[in-house]
């Protein structure tokens, strides 16, 4: 720890502003504080190849893995969180095969777009307040945000390595604001998981190698998003419907009984995104898809990626009535596109026994 007296905590004036802007309480976590556990698990993490094609992981590992090597001045962590929570069940879709399912969060509007301002809205109070510099990082940048999150006592690092908040569940977003400035830290929360594994003995492709050790090698939501290229054939069959994402883990949650539905307009789904029919999906040429998809997280990763995945759920539909849709893709200049079409037909074609889609 610093010997330097720390600050008081966080204004009214910022509490209050933080709240009215649909944010959590701010959280403060010191950066001193933090250990050498979160960089040894991300390198533990990127030694066994875990982080598949993203290649950037491994080239950002040494600013990722300490706060301070991404700003040396840096002495505290404000840890913000957006409810994000669904008013229905993300899974009730998994098995009806004639529609898609979207990972919840990406169901309206990139959430980078909805927190990025209001950070910056809070950051310049916090930089009155205690006449401090201020970064702000919304998932981004090299900065590990959960771990500090749990450091600030929001929520704990769960068994599926995502955040879990006894008041919110598994549905918030994080936003971090750096400052040199020593602010008074919250205490860390403890992990509550206890012994319980629904989300490790859920997932439909056993992306977890132990409890806290995922492999997004074999993770949906990095296949179906991360991944460039065809995704593994053995793994195509697990995608069932989902062609953006996966909630699975996150949805299973027992602390979820405590989540809230979110009250942000621009967080709460589309109606046209609950479940998409996949013979809509599978009709949108690139500009119908920019069209549909502007301002949604889906559009990066661009039409040809998302019809791929789109494709793979419609070979996992077991409705032969789409094999005559698929025939042009056969032709397509894009051969990740020709090879899905491949595999759907014939899976359409030839079914084999399958298991239940969720």
């Amino acid at each position: 720890m610093s010997d330097a007296k720390p600050q008081t905590d966080v204004s009214q004036r910022v509490i209050d502003r933080a709240l009215s802007l649909g944010f959590t309480a701010p959280k403060i976590a010191s950066l001193s504080d933090l250990g050498d556990r979160p960089a040894q698990a991300l390198s533990d993490f990127i030694a066994s190849g875990y982080h598949g094609s993203m290649a950037w992981m491994e080239e950002t590992q040494a600013r990722r893995s300490h706060p301070n090597a991404l700003w040396p001045e840096a002495k505290s962590a404000i840890i913000l969180g957006l409810n994000y929570g669904p008013d229905t069940d993300p899974l009730l879709t998994l098995d009806q095969r004639d529609v898609a399912t979207i990972s919840v969060y990406a169901r309206n509007r990139d959430y980078h777009d909805v927190i990025k301002g209001r950070l910056k809205d809070i950051a310049g109070l916090i930089a009155r307040d205690h006449k401090a510099d201020v970064k702000v990082f919304v998932d981004t940048a090299p900065l590990m945000e959960k771990p500090l999150a749990a450091l600030s006592g929001l929520g704990w690092q769960g068994k599926h390595t995502n955040l879990v908040s006894r008041g919110y569940g598994s549905w918030l977003f994080l936003g971090t604001i750096l400052t040199d400035a020593e602010l008074t830290p919250d205490k860390a929360e403890t992990d509550h998981c206890g012994s319980c594994t629904d989300c490790l003995d859920i997932c439909p492709t056993h992306a977890f190698d132990s409890p806290y050790k995922l492999d997004a090698r074999k993770c949906i939501s990095y296949l179906t998003i991360e991944h460039k290229g065809p995704i593994d054939v053995s793994l195509r069959s697990k995608l069932g419907n989902r062609i953006y994402g996966c909630d699975d883990c996150l949805a299973v949650c027992p602390w979820n009984k405590f989540a809230h539905v979110a009250r942000e307009s621009k967080l709460k789904a589309r109606e046209d995104l609950n479940a998409p029919r996949l013979e809509d999906l599978l009709s949108l040429d690139d500009p119908s898809f920019r069209k549909h998809f502007s301002g949604s997280p889906i559009k990066r990763i661009g039409r040809a990626q998302f019809i791929r995945n789109v494709i793979y759920a419609i070979g996992n539909s077991q409705d032969v009535t789409f094999i005559n849709r698929l025939q042009p893709f056969l032709l397509d200049p894009n051969p990740t596109l020709q090879d899905a079409a491949h595999w759907a037909i014939s899976e359409l074609s030839y079914p084999t026994p399958t298991e239940p889609m969720i």
